[in-house]
C-alpha cells in the first residue's frame, strides 16, 4: 500500500464569506498541489474540503497521513465523533444537528478506502507544507473577493 503524507488547509474572509482550500500531497520526494474555492463557505467547509480533495486524488487505497491545523477535523475524526454524529442521524451529543454533513458524508466514505491518520499541527507557526497550503488557500480565496 502506498505512504502518501497530505498537508491540507482552508480559508475564509469573512465566515461566511469567499473561501480556498489549499493541498499538497506527497509520495516518494514527489510533490502535487491542489487548490480551489469559492464564493460563498465557512472556513469549516474548506478545511473538509481540502482533505475531501485530496483524498479524492488517490487513484487507488493509500496508507495516509494528513497534517491538518484545523482540530475541527482532526478531533472529529480521530475521537471518532463524525461517525458518532453518522450513528445518530446526524446529531451531537448536545442535541443539536452536526454542520456540513454533506462533507462528511462524503470524508467518511474516503476514509473508509483509505488507512487515514490524522496529525494536527498548529497553524501560522512556521510548518512550511502548512504555510505553503496557507498560500494556496488564499490565492484562491481572493479570486473570489
Amino acid at each position: 500500500m502506498k505512504e502518501i503524507n497530505i498537508y491540507t488547509d482552508g480559508s475564509c474572509s469573512g465566515n461566511p464569506g469567499p473561501g480556498g482550500w489549499g493541498v499538497i500531497l506527497e509520495y516518494k520526494g514527489q510533490i502535487k498541489e491542489l487548490s480551489g474555492g469559492c464564493e460563498d463557505t465557512t472556513n469549516q467547509r474548506m478545511e473538509l474540503t481540502a482533505v475531501i480533495k485530496a483524498l479524492e486524488a488517490l487513484k487507488q487505497p493509500c496508507q495516509v497521513t494528513v497534517y491538518t491545523d484545523s482540530r475541527y477535523v482532526s478531533e472529529a475524526v480521530n475521537l471518532g465523533w463524525a461517525r458518532g454524529w453518522k450513528a445518530r442521524c446526524w446529531k451531537l451529543n448536545s442535541g443539536g444537528r452536526a454542520k456540513n454533513i454533506d462533507l462528511w458524508e462524503v470524508l467518511l466514505e474516503l476514509l473508509d478506502m483509505h488507512k487515514v491518520t490524522f496529525i494536527w499541527v498548529k497553524g501560522h507557526n512556521g510548518h512550511s507544507q502548512n504555510e505553503r497550503c496557507d498560500v494556496l488557500a488564499t490565492i484562491q480565496t481572493n479570486k473570489y473577493k
